[in-house]
Protein backbone atom coordinates (compact mmCIF):
# COMPACT_ATOMS: atom_id res chain seq x y z
CA UNK A 1 0.00 0.00 0.00
CA UNK A 2 1.49 3.62 -0.46
CA UNK A 3 2.23 6.04 1.87
CA UNK A 4 -0.30 8.76 3.40
CA UNK A 5 1.69 12.01 3.04
CA UNK A 6 0.68 15.07 5.26
CA UNK A 7 1.83 18.65 4.25
CA UNK A 8 2.36 20.46 7.58
CA UNK A 9 3.61 19.94 10.96
CA UNK A 10 1.47 22.65 12.59
CA UNK A 11 -1.39 21.47 14.74
CA UNK A 12 -3.97 19.98 11.88
CA UNK A 13 -0.72 18.07 10.63
CA UNK A 14 0.08 16.54 13.41
CA UNK A 15 -3.02 15.85 14.53
CA UNK A 16 -3.47 14.54 11.05
CA UNK A 17 -0.73 11.58 11.47
CA UNK A 18 -1.14 11.09 14.90
CA UNK A 19 -5.07 9.63 13.84
CA UNK A 20 -4.02 8.55 10.76
CA UNK A 21 -1.69 5.75 12.60
CA UNK A 22 -3.70 5.12 15.50
CA UNK A 23 -6.15 3.67 12.65
CA UNK A 24 -3.66 2.12 10.75
CA UNK A 25 -4.60 4.00 7.65
CA UNK A 26 -1.57 3.41 5.80
CA UNK A 27 1.53 1.13 6.92
CA UNK A 28 3.84 4.51 6.67
CA UNK A 29 3.06 8.41 7.16
CA UNK A 30 5.24 10.68 5.83
CA UNK A 31 4.79 14.62 7.63
CA UNK A 32 6.46 17.03 5.06
CA UNK A 33 6.94 20.58 6.50
CA UNK A 34 9.29 23.67 5.66
CA UNK A 35 10.82 23.41 9.32
CA UNK A 36 11.71 19.95 8.68
CA UNK A 37 13.30 19.11 11.88
CA UNK A 38 9.98 19.76 13.12
CA UNK A 39 8.21 17.21 11.43
CA UNK A 40 10.98 14.53 12.48
CA UNK A 41 10.35 15.28 16.09
CA UNK A 42 6.63 14.66 15.58
CA UNK A 43 7.14 11.95 13.64
CA UNK A 44 9.52 10.45 16.69
CA UNK A 45 7.02 11.16 19.01
CA UNK A 46 3.96 9.55 17.28
CA UNK A 47 6.51 6.52 16.47
CA UNK A 48 7.62 6.44 20.12
CA UNK A 49 3.99 6.35 21.49
CA UNK A 50 2.95 3.10 19.43
CA UNK A 51 4.30 1.06 22.15
CA UNK A 52 1.33 2.75 24.22
CA UNK A 53 -1.47 3.09 21.66
CA UNK A 54 -0.58 0.01 20.06
CA UNK A 55 0.02 1.35 16.68
CA UNK A 56 2.87 -0.07 14.57
CA UNK A 57 2.22 2.57 11.35
CA UNK A 58 5.72 3.73 10.61
CA UNK A 59 5.79 7.76 10.80
CA UNK A 60 8.36 9.52 8.76
CA UNK A 61 9.24 13.43 8.85
CA UNK A 62 11.09 16.02 6.46
CA UNK A 63 11.57 19.01 4.40
CA UNK A 64 11.33 17.40 0.53
CA UNK A 65 8.23 17.50 -1.57
CA UNK A 66 9.17 14.76 -3.36
CA UNK A 67 8.20 12.61 -0.83
CA UNK A 68 4.64 12.91 -2.24
CA UNK A 69 5.79 11.02 -5.11
CA UNK A 70 3.96 7.48 -5.11
CA UNK A 71 1.23 8.55 -2.81
CA UNK A 72 -2.08 7.84 -3.36
CA UNK A 73 -3.90 10.66 -0.70
CA UNK A 74 -2.00 13.98 -0.51
CA UNK A 75 -3.53 15.72 3.28
CA UNK A 76 -2.30 19.72 2.80
CA UNK A 77 -3.02 21.06 6.71
CA UNK A 78 -1.09 24.20 7.83
CA UNK A 79 2.73 24.35 8.48
CA UNK A 80 4.59 25.52 11.78
CA UNK A 81 4.55 28.66 13.37
CA UNK A 82 2.63 31.63 12.51
CA UNK A 83 1.80 31.19 8.96
CA UNK A 84 -1.09 28.12 9.51
CA UNK A 85 -2.79 26.87 6.88
CA UNK A 86 -1.89 27.07 3.29
CA UNK A 87 -4.12 29.30 2.04
CA UNK A 88 -4.35 31.67 -1.02
CA UNK A 89 -1.75 32.12 -4.05
CA UNK A 90 0.74 29.74 -1.27
CA UNK A 91 -1.55 27.07 -1.04
CA UNK A 92 -2.31 27.20 -5.30
CA UNK A 93 1.53 27.64 -5.70
CA UNK A 94 1.83 23.97 -3.55
CA UNK A 95 -0.52 21.92 -4.53
CA UNK A 96 0.34 22.80 -8.19
CA UNK A 97 3.75 21.40 -7.63
CA UNK A 98 2.39 18.61 -5.56
CA UNK A 99 0.27 17.94 -8.80
CA UNK A 100 3.15 17.90 -10.96
CA UNK A 101 4.61 15.45 -8.77
CA UNK A 102 1.78 13.41 -8.60
CA UNK A 103 -1.02 13.77 -10.89
CA UNK A 104 -3.02 11.48 -9.67
CA UNK A 105 -3.36 11.51 -5.99
CA UNK A 106 -6.27 12.52 -3.97
CA UNK A 107 -5.82 16.01 -2.78
CA UNK A 108 -7.61 16.45 0.97
CA UNK A 109 -7.42 20.03 1.88
CA UNK A 110 -7.85 19.70 5.67
CA UNK A 111 -8.05 23.25 6.93
CA UNK A 112 -11.34 25.23 7.64
CA UNK A 113 -10.07 27.89 5.63
CA UNK A 114 -9.35 26.32 2.80
CA UNK A 115 -12.30 25.53 0.88
CA UNK A 116 -11.60 28.57 -1.19
CA UNK A 117 -8.17 27.33 -2.20
CA UNK A 118 -10.31 23.62 -3.48
CA UNK A 119 -12.81 26.22 -5.58
CA UNK A 120 -9.76 28.28 -6.96
CA UNK A 121 -8.12 24.72 -7.71
CA UNK A 122 -10.79 23.66 -9.92
CA UNK A 123 -12.31 27.03 -10.86
CA UNK A 124 -8.81 28.62 -11.90
CA UNK A 125 -6.46 25.97 -12.23
CA UNK A 126 -8.30 23.39 -13.94
CA UNK A 127 -7.71 20.56 -11.33
CA UNK A 128 -9.56 17.55 -11.69
CA UNK A 129 -12.81 18.19 -9.28
CA UNK A 130 -12.70 14.23 -8.60
CA UNK A 131 -9.11 14.33 -7.33
CA UNK A 132 -9.42 17.63 -4.76
CA UNK A 133 -11.85 18.13 -1.69
CA UNK A 134 -11.54 20.03 1.18
CA UNK A 135 -12.44 17.44 4.89
CA UNK A 136 -13.31 20.25 7.02
CA UNK A 137 -16.70 19.61 7.01
CA UNK A 138 -16.62 16.43 8.08
CA UNK A 139 -15.43 17.71 11.52
CA UNK A 140 -18.87 19.74 11.38
CA UNK A 141 -20.86 16.42 10.54
CA UNK A 142 -19.18 14.56 13.68
CA UNK A 143 -19.51 17.49 15.71
CA UNK A 144 -23.31 18.00 14.49
CA UNK A 145 -23.86 13.70 14.73
CA UNK A 146 -22.95 13.63 18.72
CA UNK A 147 -25.06 16.93 19.62
CA UNK A 148 -27.67 15.10 17.92
CA UNK A 149 -27.20 11.77 19.74
CA UNK A 150 -27.11 13.76 22.91
CA UNK A 151 -30.53 15.31 22.30
CA UNK A 152 -31.49 11.54 21.69
CA UNK A 153 -30.36 10.02 23.77
CA UNK A 154 -28.63 7.37 22.04
CA UNK A 155 -25.27 6.55 20.87
CA UNK A 156 -23.67 8.85 17.74
CA UNK A 157 -22.90 5.80 16.14
CA UNK A 158 -26.91 5.40 15.36
CA UNK A 159 -26.66 8.99 13.66
CA UNK A 160 -27.12 9.04 10.10
CA UNK A 161 -26.95 12.84 8.77
CA UNK A 162 -24.97 15.27 6.38
CA UNK A 163 -24.23 18.87 6.39
CA UNK A 164 -24.83 21.31 2.95
CA UNK A 165 -24.09 24.66 1.90
CA UNK A 166 -21.50 26.74 2.23
CA UNK A 167 -19.55 27.52 5.79
CA UNK A 168 -19.88 29.30 8.01
CA UNK A 169 -22.53 31.01 7.99
CA UNK A 170 -24.47 29.17 5.15
CA UNK A 171 -23.83 25.35 5.91
CA UNK A 172 -26.62 23.31 7.25
CA UNK A 173 -28.00 20.25 7.98
CA UNK A 174 -30.43 18.04 5.64
CA UNK A 175 -32.96 16.75 8.25
CA UNK A 176 -34.92 15.82 5.71
CA UNK A 177 -32.62 12.83 4.61
CA UNK A 178 -31.22 12.34 8.14
CA UNK A 179 -32.19 9.15 10.32
CA UNK A 180 -31.70 8.39 14.08
CA UNK A 181 -31.78 5.52 15.41
CA UNK A 182 -33.42 4.21 12.05
CA UNK A 183 -36.07 5.75 12.26
CA UNK A 184 -36.29 10.05 10.52
CA UNK A 185 -34.72 12.62 12.62
CA UNK A 186 -37.81 14.75 12.60
CA UNK A 187 -39.88 11.64 14.19
CA UNK A 188 -37.39 11.60 16.89
CA UNK A 189 -36.49 14.72 17.70
CA UNK A 190 -38.86 17.69 18.48
CA UNK A 191 -38.80 21.01 15.65
CA UNK A 192 -37.65 22.98 18.59
CA UNK A 193 -34.99 20.85 18.89
CA UNK A 194 -34.12 20.88 15.40
CA UNK A 195 -34.22 24.30 15.26
CA UNK A 196 -31.91 25.09 18.03
CA UNK A 197 -29.53 22.48 16.46
CA UNK A 198 -29.53 24.65 12.96
CA UNK A 199 -29.08 27.77 15.06
CA UNK A 200 -25.95 26.30 16.94
CA UNK A 201 -24.10 25.19 13.38
CA UNK A 202 -22.57 28.08 12.69
CA UNK A 203 -21.08 28.48 16.11
CA UNK A 204 -19.39 25.16 15.63
CA UNK A 205 -17.51 26.35 12.73
CA UNK A 206 -14.11 26.51 12.35
CA UNK A 207 -13.85 22.82 13.88
CA UNK A 208 -10.56 22.38 16.39
CA UNK A 209 -7.28 20.99 14.78
CA UNK A 210 -8.06 17.67 16.48
CA UNK A 211 -11.43 17.22 15.04
CA UNK A 212 -10.00 18.61 11.64
CA UNK A 213 -7.17 15.80 12.42
CA UNK A 214 -9.50 13.16 12.24
CA UNK A 215 -11.81 14.33 9.67
CA UNK A 216 -9.04 14.36 7.47
CA UNK A 217 -7.95 10.97 8.80
CA UNK A 218 -11.27 9.08 8.12
CA UNK A 219 -11.15 10.73 4.65
CA UNK A 220 -7.81 9.33 4.05
CA UNK A 221 -9.03 5.88 5.50
CA UNK A 222 -12.06 6.36 3.14
CA UNK A 223 -9.68 6.49 0.01
CA UNK A 224 -6.95 4.40 0.47
CA UNK A 225 -8.70 1.24 2.10
CA UNK A 226 -11.95 1.61 -0.18
CA UNK A 227 -13.98 1.14 2.90
CA UNK A 228 -17.28 2.11 2.72
CA UNK A 229 -18.93 5.11 4.26
CA UNK A 230 -20.08 8.79 3.28
CA UNK A 231 -18.33 11.97 4.45
CA UNK A 232 -19.83 15.46 3.87
CA UNK A 233 -16.91 17.54 2.01
CA UNK A 234 -16.15 20.81 -0.03
CA UNK A 235 -16.43 20.38 -3.58
CA UNK A 236 -16.90 21.64 -6.74
CA UNK A 237 -19.82 19.59 -7.67
CA UNK A 238 -20.14 19.06 -12.10
CA UNK A 239 -22.91 22.14 -13.21
CA UNK A 240 -26.35 20.54 -13.99
CA UNK A 241 -27.24 23.22 -16.75
CA UNK A 242 -24.02 24.07 -17.73
CA UNK A 243 -23.51 27.84 -15.71
CA UNK A 244 -21.04 28.94 -13.37
CA UNK A 245 -20.69 26.69 -10.59
CA UNK A 246 -19.30 27.49 -6.99
CA UNK A 247 -18.13 24.95 -4.04
CA UNK A 248 -20.31 23.79 -1.86
CA UNK A 249 -20.22 21.13 0.97
CA UNK A 250 -22.28 18.36 -0.25
CA UNK A 251 -22.46 14.41 1.09
CA UNK A 252 -20.02 12.30 -1.16
CA UNK A 253 -18.46 8.99 -1.53
CA UNK A 254 -15.13 8.06 -2.26
CA UNK A 255 -14.74 5.32 -5.14
CA UNK A 256 -10.88 4.18 -6.50
CA UNK A 257 -9.44 7.55 -5.38
CA UNK A 258 -12.25 10.08 -6.70
CA UNK A 259 -14.58 11.93 -5.18
CA UNK A 260 -17.94 11.19 -6.54
CA UNK A 261 -20.50 14.08 -4.51
CA UNK A 262 -23.77 13.04 -4.06
CA UNK A 263 -27.28 14.98 -4.28
CA UNK A 264 -28.67 14.82 -0.76
CA UNK A 265 -32.43 14.42 -0.23
CA UNK A 266 -33.81 18.35 0.57
CA UNK A 267 -37.04 19.81 1.88
CA UNK A 268 -38.35 22.69 -0.47
CA UNK A 269 -37.14 24.84 2.53
CA UNK A 270 -33.71 23.61 2.05
CA UNK A 271 -33.69 23.35 -1.51
CA UNK A 272 -34.18 27.07 -1.98
CA UNK A 273 -31.24 27.68 1.06
CA UNK A 274 -28.79 25.42 -0.67
CA UNK A 275 -29.37 27.50 -4.08
CA UNK A 276 -29.17 30.69 -2.20
CA UNK A 277 -25.90 29.73 -0.36
CA UNK A 278 -24.29 28.39 -3.63
CA UNK A 279 -25.20 31.26 -5.45
CA UNK A 280 -27.95 29.28 -8.04
CA UNK A 281 -30.97 30.95 -6.61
Amino acid sequence: MSPLVVLGAGPIGAATAQQAALTAVAPRVRIVDPSADVARGIALDICQSGAVTGTSTLVEGGGDEGAVIGASVIVVADRYGAPGEWTGDDALLLVSRLRSLNPRALVVCAGAAQGAVVERLVLERGADRARVAGSAPEALRQALTALAALEAGIAPGEVALSVVGRPPKDVFVSWEGASIGGSRASDVLSPPTLGRLDRQTPYLWPPGPLSLGAAAARVARLAMTRAPGQVSLFVVPPSEDGGAVRGAVLPAVIADGRVIPRRPALSPRDQVRFEQATGRA
